[in-house]
């Protein structure tokens, strides 16, 4: 059984901004806005929604496939990955490219700025190496090449795998057919609070009428935890946030919660538990700076998730 991802992977330049934006924005001024943050530390980190789900995946000790367009400049985060298990082989590389690259502002309330280069992604992985699914495989569609973006949920359904539509960033780069098409029928449809209320502007489908064509709907809402809610339930639920010493950077937080998302149903576990584990991963990541840099052992995984849920599933790893 594997968890086959598709979207970026990516270089992360993340800067810190020791102020706030909103100081600096002039509201009568944004027609013709020319601002400068002085950023007070950088850092470039392996990145990207595929490859930071897919790390995370590794130290839940799973071994996911990753499916997406990387560049001439993507040795040595290629041998991070394959030490981790992780298989490249659906990785489409291109010598007469760069990979894909992030440049990441966060101010002190933990708002973010982000341009981000496709470089290589403008590219579509090779049809010829999509995956072959098996029984018992799950997938996550993530935001990355468009043309995978729309082929890939058809061969999902095709093949009766279930999977999870989380197009993040690149919702205003799909049609609202494309949207439709991407999660009717999956399992999930996941997104921030912004981006779900986008697909529902777009497609003109309020949340109800989305969990008509998808199983279930979750909208991560950065430090005040996610609301998961499926057609069954009589209303969402909130998974409550989990309170650290120290939060770093909340960059890649939500890929995090991805891993702990998909390592719990590949294992047959419900929703609501899914989200839990989600939960505890982020918890994790945000304590580092960078989205590859969070670890942590069994045993403080479970101690974190009973503290903050009560009893671990029964789940080994």
């Amino acid at each position: 059984m594997s968890i086959h991802l598709s979207g970026s992977v990516a270089y992360d330049r993340i800067m810190t901004f020791p102020g706030h934006f909103e100081d600096h924005l002039l509201p009568e001024k944004l027609h013709s806005l020319n601002v400068c943050f002085l950023i007070d530390h950088i850092e470039e980190k392996r990145g990207g929604t595929a490859g930071n789900i897919a790390y995370t995946l590794a130290l839940l000790k799973e071994k996911p496939c990753i499916y997406t367009c990387v560049g001439r400049d993507f040795t040595g985060y290629d041998r991070a990955l394959e030490a981790l298990g992780i298989s490249l082989a659906g990785i489409r590389r291109l010598e007469e490219s760069l990979t894909a690259c992030a440049y990441i502002i966060t101010d002190k309330k933990g708002n973010q700025i982000t341009g981000f280069s496709p470089a290589a992604m403008n590219t579509p992985c090779d049809p010829a190496l999509y995956p072959k699914c098996a029984a018992g495989d799950w997938a996550l569609v993530g935001p990355g090449n468009v043309e995978d973006m729309r082929a890939l949920p058809a061969l999902y359904r095709d093949t009766r795998t279930p999977y999870i539509f989380d197009p993040g960033q690149q919702v205003p780069a799909l049609t609202p057919e494309a949207l439709l098409e991407g999660f009717s029928g999956a399992a999930l449809l996941i997104g921030n609070d912004y981006e779900i209320e986008l697909i529902g502007t777009m497609t003109g489908l309020t949340r109800a009428q989305m969990l008509e064509r998808v199983g279930c709907l979750i909208t991560t809402l950065g430090g005040e935890g996610s609301e998961v809610a499926r057609r069954d339930w009589d209303a969402p639920r909130r998974i409550a946030p989990i309170s650290v010493p120290r939060v770093a950077d909340p960059t890649g937080a939500g890929d995090s919660y991805r891993g702990g998302l998909l390592k719990a149903l590949h294992a047959g576990l419900d929703m609501e538990t899914a989200a839990r584990m989600g939960t505890v991963c982020a918890s994790f990541c945000v304590e580092q700076y960078g989205t590859q840099e969070h670890s942590f052992s069994r045993e403080s995984f479970v101690k974190r998730y009973e503290a903050a849920f009560g009893p671990f599933p029964a789940l080994s790893w």
